[in-house]
């Protein structure tokens, strides 16, 4: 049931929407709405105040209060920002999504959601899908972007067109786009630093080759094992491709705990990779984090779904799909025609629960 104040509230906003109340013309008097609309004056008042806040009203003192022009909200309404992510219900990507429409519709833009499942081709269908649309700006979550992407000319396309654009996650290096990122090197250092300081030697990594921060939580790994002059053993680094997520990393695990000299600690490219290999280290009759500590990346819902909670790294998530926003309405209020280009990197913090523990 909507509370009587948020139905007045509703009503007069549409008599502004409808022109029935002109550009700066005084509304009707407490007293009169209060008559009209048979609620209390605190009801009124609390309406107002509200529509005052958002820019539909104004208040001149010992005048009465006036209708605000709309114009600009009118020609902002007419806008539409694409989105195009690697996935859209799976993992992180609703918190991201989240962040952005959170920001968009209050400030009445439109939408336009797209996924890739990490698929050049299907990335270009998508561009081309929302290039033949009206769109004042894109957010796009770089697919495979670890490797050449065929598709820099739809991306050139759009700057000749003035349509300003942001990458999230990762970005295409050959474009230098304004970006919003994670340092995830950083990341798979401390991850690595942390099971190295717990006594463990025999440390696996699994990372995703053909993503952007899976070849930097790599980088980020191998950093710690040479400052703390720790060899990576021979066969510890794992790689996988997006087509082998749902297979290799737990065969690859699987054949690892079977060898003598197994590994005593997985560090994984993220949190949904760590509970696939928390379970094939269950199915090998080892228990985590007795036998075998792990550690994920992102601090996602995974890292808790468990009664073995996951040590991992932050990822921003819905700030990041925020800022992403901000940054793409920003360009087109401002008329720019590109997105400020000094990237964002946000610092990854450890989570330390209790799915590690001391070798």
């Amino acid at each position: 049931m909507v509370v009587k104040y948020k139905q007045v509230k509703e009503q007069i906003k549409s008599w502004i929407q409808e022109g029935q109340i002109k550009p700066n013309q005084k509304i009707k008097s407490e007293n009169e709405l209060v008559e009209e609309f048979e609620v209390s004056r605190h009801t009124i008042r609390q309406a107002l105040g509200e529509l005052v806040n958002e820019g539909w009203l104004y208040r001149e003192q010992g005048r009465g209060t006036f209708c605000k022009d709309q114009s600009h909200r009118k020609k902002q309404i007419d806008r539409t920002i694409g989105i195009i992510t690697t996935s859209i219900s799976d993992y992180i990507f609703p918190s991201i999504i989240r962040g952005i429409e959170s920001y968009l519709s209050e400030k009445g833009y439109n939408l336009l959601l797209a996924s890739t499942n990490n698929n050049t081709d299907r990335e270009k269908k998508c561009l081309e899908n929302i290039l033949s649309k009206k769109l004042d700006g894109l957010i796009v979550e770089p697919t495979k972007s670890a490797l050449y992407n065929p598709n820099l000319n739809t991306y050139f396309s759009l700057e000749k067109n003035n349509i300003p654009y942001v990458m999230i996650n990762a970005f295409y290096s050959e474009l230098q786009p304004a970006s919003i990122t994670v340092d995830d090197e950083l990341g798979g250092f401390l991850a690595a630093e942390h099971l190295i300081k717990l006594g463990h030697k025999q440390i696996a990594g699994i990372f995703k080759s053909d993503d952007m921060q899976g070849m930097n939580r790599m980088k980020g790994f191998i950093r710690a094992h040479r400052e703390y002059n720790v060899h990576i053993q021979p066969g510890m680094i794992i790689s996988y491709n997006t087509e082998e997520k749902n297979t290799k990393p737990q065969l690859e695990a699987s054949r690892l705990l079977h060898l003598k000299d197994r590994p005593t600690a997985f560090f994984c490219y993220n949190d949904e990779i760590a509970i696939a290999v928390l379970d094939t280290i269950r199915e090998n009759s080892l228990k985590v984090p007795e036998d075998v500590s792990i550690v994920g990346f992102d601090d996602s819902q995974l890292s808790v779904a468990s009664e073995v909670k996951l040590t991992t790294l932050t990822h921003p998530q819905m700030e990041m799909g925020i800022q992403a926003a901000k940054m793409i309405v920003d360009a087109i209020e401002n008329e720019k025609i590109t997105v400020q280009e000094q990237p964002v990197i946000y610092q990854p913090q450890l989570i330390i629960r209790n799915s590690t523990a001391p070798y």
